[in-house]
């Protein structure tokens, strides 16, 4: 194996039976429908981990310095507050909570879902202490998920603030559709803390199946600023398979509107 060709994994705890692995080289591609399994196994949010390198081969090249993408530019957001736009899908949504966010992409709104009230009231706790101010989405999946929620720029681990872990909601009647925003876990059922993903597409393997396959918890979807989603999504690879972008995606803030 070439000397430059660079992989990383993100860090999790250590399951024997989570696909891919701990700390294992994540292979250059991108996992297909026929291989969901695999791939809603490492939607994993990590506990305290933080991005590792991992260099294959010889050569005379170094491999000691981490690839990583590149910082934003624009660390400043453009504004501090939700667009008309934004606040007239907030009025005119029925549900009881929604959240205005502004990505480097653009801006997201979210109306949440009473069926999920654990992971609700958890996600409004951390929106409340702007826990998600100045974070970045650190895994996006082209054709499968954005995540974010756990990292600030660099790919450092933003543990300061945790909460507990809460307990998983699901079979409650929602689904991983596209535009849903859901929360990532571990393979211990109970263990989502702060982050959390947009479903880039409809993903029906991520779903609730059985006790032993409860799937993962969505609590809400995107009503307005669905394009930003998709831009995110869209975002160049660091290299073939990356599963980050080459540039960092800021996540400026997070604002509750009702």
């Amino acid at each position: 194996m070439s000397g430059q060709t660079r992989y990383f994994a993100l860090l999790r705890q250590p399951r024997s039976h989570e696909l891919p692995p701990q700390a294992v080289m994540k292979p250059t591609h991108i996992p297909t429908d026929s291989s969901s399994k695999r791939r809603l196994l490492a939607l994993s949010a990590a506990l305290g981990g933080a991005l590792i390198m991992a260099a294959c081969g010889g050569g005379g090249d170094n491999n000691s310095e981490p690839l990583r993408p590149k910082p934003n530019a624009v660390t400043t957001p453009p504004t501090t507050s939700c667009s008309a736009a934004g606040i007239a899908a907030s009025n005119a949504s029925t549900a009881a909570n929604t959240v205005c966010m502004l990505t480097s992409d653009g801006e997201i709104v979210v109306e949440l879902d009473a069926r999920a009230p654990i992971t609700v009231d958890n996600f409004l706790k951390y929106v409340t202490a702007k826990f998600y101010d100045n974070t970045i989405f650190h895994r996006v999946v082209p054709n499968f998920v954005a995540q974010g929620g756990g990292f600030t720029t660099g790919f450092v681990a933003k543990t300061a603030g945790l909460l507990p872990a809460i307990k998983l909601e699901t079979n409650v009647g929602l689904s991983n559709t596209k535009y849903t925003i859901a929360m990532a876990r571990t393979t211990d059922f109970n263990s989502a803390t702060s982050q959390f993903y947009f479903n880039a597409v409809d993903n029906a393997a991520l779903d609730y199946k059985s006790a032993s396959e409860p799937g993962y918890a969505v609590f809400g979807r995107v009503i307005s600023g669905q394009a930003t989603v998709d831009k995110i999504n869209a975002e160049t690879q660091l290299y073939a398979g990356a599963e980050t972008p080459a540039t960092e995606v800021l996540l400026y803030w997070a604002v509750k509107l009702k």
